[in-house]
Order: structure tokens, then C-alpha cells, then sequence
């Protein structure tokens, strides 16, 4: 079993009506609100969780890319991943991801994380995101009918690029490249690659036809990834495509503290915080050609079935950071308590649906940085070891080959 330490970048000090003011949390919410010397601060904090994380063992440190919201502030991955490779020593340097189609040209991926893949001496997983609507067509102004077409041609000459040796020209329909020569060549031969997606029929093919990783990034847990999550591997199945349990990544926020009392008196408000301001606008959620009409009948499948095992009430409260702490561990939005709790939830959690690689949110909404400390150092030290032996007879081919190196490396420097 591998576990990631990950956290969306959330902005700490928004207003106790922000919700209430109808704001939506992505694409228009008004920049006066943001304290850029906050911001700056933040981004330390969350560099310092993730230096922590490292130091305690966790396979990996997870970064990815939103644009124009104070949920995530993290506008390009690769810029938080260049100070973690070059700050940290063993855990793979996890990019979930960038979004492809919003690279003009998409060489500029390819180079950044060959850099960053030489500094942090082979450790970089490369994801692949076609990008929320609110992202990439909202922010960013793509026409929703050419994403997918755009993603797969980025996809393909950043692939390209890593594997020639010598200079090619790309003459494809958006990208028209007369000499593609990248500089530097990454360590690694040859990439992890992992591709997070919401239930996209396309995007299940794509990371069965190219055995890549696929992350199911939900923030509402159990009961309503399960129907999803479920259809992913019954797609697999049917696909002939290898069942493996650490080719499926799944999102889990965790609150672990000494007592299941420590864990509500400390998680219960960022929770809250962090579920009441994560609202969007329904107009920029799912603009026509965003997904295929295959994709879009799939989904609304899935949720029907999940819909049935939370109400609408439930459902309604949740989102707008009005249930009881317990109410959301009771439903699967949160895993909270003592590490003896945790360790059983989480065993749990991942047997059910498969998981071979846990996305630990272990930062959450306004939390303090002391208490991210508490809860990475927490379950760090006193859950993930007693999960390891999960899928311990799988290959996992997903996360860095070099990473047991490195880490053996550092171990043995430390001891000198």
C-alpha cells in the first residue's frame, strides 16, 4: 500500500458570509478578498507539512493545478514540485497534474518536469489532467469541444519528446513545432504516469490502454465514490485490463489525533470551513461539449445509485458545512479519530474499493499548521505502517523505480 500526503491549498480567511453572499468559490470570486501576505505564508506552511511528510515516511507528495479560487492556490504544480525536489530527499514528487490542454505549447510540460525529475534525482510522477470546466474553460477560455482533442495531442508530443534523442518536428492540428529538441532529458526512462478523472468513460480507456494510473479525486468519500469506483473496475474487467489495486488512486481527508474527543475538538471547524466555501456556481460546472453524451448518461448512472445511500437532506447539509463532525465521518467525507480508529477505516475504505495508492488529505480548510502537524506525524507514524501489507502481492509500477533507492540512500546518510 502507498500513501500520498496531499492538501488543497485552500485560502484560510475568507468571511464567515462568504457563502451566504452567493460568491461562487471558483472562476469569479472577487480578488479583494485575498491577503496576498497570507497567501504567502500559506504556500510556506504547506511546503513545511510536505518537507514533514517526507522526514515520516510517506511515499509521496502530491500537487496539482486550479486557476481563479481560493479553494486550491495552486496555479501551476510544477512550481511547488521544484521546491519540494529540491527540499526533500525520499517521497516521489506526485504532479496530479497539469492540465495539458492549457500549455501553449505543451513541450513546456515536458521540459518542466524533466527539470524537476533531474533535481529531485528521478522521483517525479507525471499526471495528466484534462482539468475542470471551471479551469480550463471558464479561467482559461477553451472551447469545451476541443478539449479532450487537445489533451491527446499534448499528451502524445510530450511523450515524444521524452523519448527522442534527437530533434522532430510535430506538425499536428493545434501544435506546429519545427524543431522539438527538449532539454534536460529526465532521469527516469521512462515516466509514472497517473491521470486523475470524475467518471469520464474516455478517460477510464485512456488509462487502461496506456496501463496508466487512475485517480478517482472525490472529497465526498465512501458512499458516494463507491457506484463510481465500482463501474471503473467492472470497465476494467470487461476491457481485459489488469486489475492491479495500485492503479487505482482515491482521495481520502483524514483527522487523526491521540482520542476520537482531540479529533473533533480539532478538525470539526476547518471541516466546516472547508465543505461551507467550496461552492460553485452551477453555471460553470458542466458546460455542453465538456463531456461526451456516453460519459455524461455513465455518470449520472453512478450518482443515482450513490444519491440512494445518502439523502438529499444529508447531502445538502454537507456541502454547505452544516453537519455534525461525526455526520461526516458517518457518511464518508471524513475518517476521524484515534490512529486505532483511522488504521481500521482506512484498512476498510481500501479494501472495498481497490486502493492501492491513498491521496491522504491530511491539511484541510483553515486548519493550523500545528495541527496538520499533529495529524501528518500521526498517521505517518502510527496508521501507515500497520497498512503496509496491503496489496503487498501486487507490482506496483505506478510510483517511482528508484524511490526504495533513494530512500535507502538517505537512511544510510542519516546513520552515518
Amino acid at each position: 500500500m502507498k500513501f500520498h500526503w496531499f492538501a488543497e491549498a485552500s485560502y484560510p480567511q475568507l468571511p464567515a458570509d462568504f457563502r451566504e453572499s452567493k460568491l461562487s468559490s471558483w472562476v469569479d470570486t472577487p480578488k479583494r478578498l485575498a491577503d496576498p501576505h497570507v497567501v504567502g505564508e500559506m504556500c510556506r506552511m504547506f511546503i513545511r507539512l510536505m518537507q514533514q511528510a517526507d522526514r515520516d515516511g510517506y511515499d509521496g507528495l502530491a500537487v496539482n493545478e486550479h486557476h481563479q479560487t481560493p479553494f486550491a492556490v495552486t496555479p501551476s504544480p510544477n512550481l511547488l514540485a521544484s521546491a519540494l525536489a529540491h527540499t526533500t530527499e525520499r517521497a516521489a514528487i506526485l504532479i496530479i497534474g497539469d492540465s495539458l490542454a492549457l500549455y501553449n505549447p505543451p513541450t513546456r510540460v515536458a521540459e518542466e518536469m524533466a527539470w524537476i525529475d533531474c533535481l529531485s534525482q528521478g522521483r517525479v510522477i507525471a499526471g495528466f489532467v484534462f482539468g475542470t470546466p471551471m479551469d480550463s474553460v471558464f479561467a482559461y477560455g477553451m472551447p469545451p469541444v476541443e478539449l479532450r482533442d487537445r489533451f491527446e495531442e499534448a499528451r502524445l508530443l510530450i511523450l515524444k519528446s521524452w523519448a527522442e534523442q534527437e530533434p522532430f518536428a510535430f506538425n499536428g492540428r493545434f501544435n506546429k513545432l519545427r524543431y522539438v529538441n527538449l532539454w534536460p532529458k529526465p532521469i527516469q526512462p521512462k515516466f509514472p504516469i497517473w491521470v486523475p478523472g470524475s467518471g469520464s468513460v474516455e478517460t477510464w480507456d485512456l488509462t487502461i490502454d496506456n496501463d496508466y494510473c487512475y485517480g478517482h479525486l472525490s472529497f465526498s468519500g465512501l458512499h458516494a465514490a463507491k457506484p463510481m469506483v465500482d463501474a471503473y473496475w467492472d470497465y476494467v474487467a470487461r476491457r481485459g485490463g489488469d486489475p492491479n489495486p495500485h492503479r487505482m488512486a482515491f482521495t481520502q481527508i483524514l483527522c487523526v489525533a491521540n482520542t476520537d474527543a482531540e479529533a473533533e475538538a480539532t478538525y470539526s471547524e476547518a471541516v466546516k470551513y472547508f465543505y461551507r466555501n467550496r461552492y460553485v456556481n452551477p453555471a460553470f460546472e458542466g458546460p455542453p461539449g465538456y463531456r461526451s453524451t456516453k460519459s455524461v448518461q455513465a455518470i449520472m448512472g453512478h450518482r443515482k445509485i450513490a444519491e440512494s445511500s445518502v439523502s438529499a437532506e444529508d447531502r445538502a447539509k454537507a456541502a454547505a458545512g452544516e453537519l455534525d463532525f461525526w455526520e461526516y465521518d458517518r457518511l464518508g467525507y471524513i475518517i476521524a479519530g484515534s490512529p486505532e480508529r483511522v488504521r481500521q477505516r482506512v484498512r476498510e475504505l481500501c479494501v472495498d474499493l481497490r486502493i492501492g495508492q491513498l491521496i491522504a488529505c491530511l491539511h484541510v480548510g483553515n486548519l493550523s499548521e500545528e495541527a496538520g502537524e499533529m495529524n501528518t506525524r500521526l498517521f505517518g507514524r502510527e496508521v501507515m505502517p500497520h497498512l503496509r501489507d496491503l496489496w503487498i502481492e501486487h507490482e506496483d509500477r505506478w510510483t517511482p523505480q528508484g524511490i526504495a533507492e533513494i530512500a535507502a540512500k538517505a537512511a544510510r546518510g542519516a546513520a552515518a
